[in-house]
């Protein structure tokens, strides 16, 4: 079973991003709010949280606004920034979550905004044709959500 972390998405987005360019695969804010995305409902389904931090459904999917504004200077470019200071991981938690950056961060940033867009997904039952833009995705909508 996996902990519930308790830490900010700002930190766990700093460890992603962190990851990516020391394995040489920097990845834009675009990528970095999807992983943190499939992060979150990895932790939902198996009753815990990786994060505190709500995700709102925006235009082009999940967003972490904290994360978002956190690293929007870069635009649409890759992140490339490091960080010393990271969160601590117990050794599940932290396969967990590398093998979900290594997945995702290799496929083409629209193919997971359209991933996170399927028809009766936690985003699109919030987002519903822009009327929920910014709206709390509720995590139980996140934890239903099939694969």
């Amino acid at each position: 079973m996996l902990n519930s972390l308790r830490i900010s998405a700002v930190d766990l987005s700093k460890y992603i991003v962190t990851k990516c360019v020391q394995d040489n695969y920097p990845i834009s804010n675009l990528q970095l709010q999807k992983i943190l995305y499939y992060i979150q409902k990895y932790f939902l389904k198996h009753d815990s949280l990786a994060f505190l931090d709500e995700i709102e459904a925006w235009q082009f999917g999940p967003v972490v606004p904290n994360s978002y504004y956190a690293f929007c200077g870069f635009g649409a470019m890759p992140i490339t920034n490091t960080y010393a200071q990271l969160p601590n991981f117990e050794n599940d938690e932290k396969q967990v979550i590398d093998r979900i950056i290594s997945e995702k961060r290799k496929l083409d940033p629209w193919q997971m905004v359209q991933e996170t867009h399927k028809p009766n997904g936690a985003w699109d039952e919030v987002y519903a044709d822009g009327l929920g833009n910014h709206k709390t995705i509720p995590k139980d909508f996140i934890k239903k959500e099939s694969e």
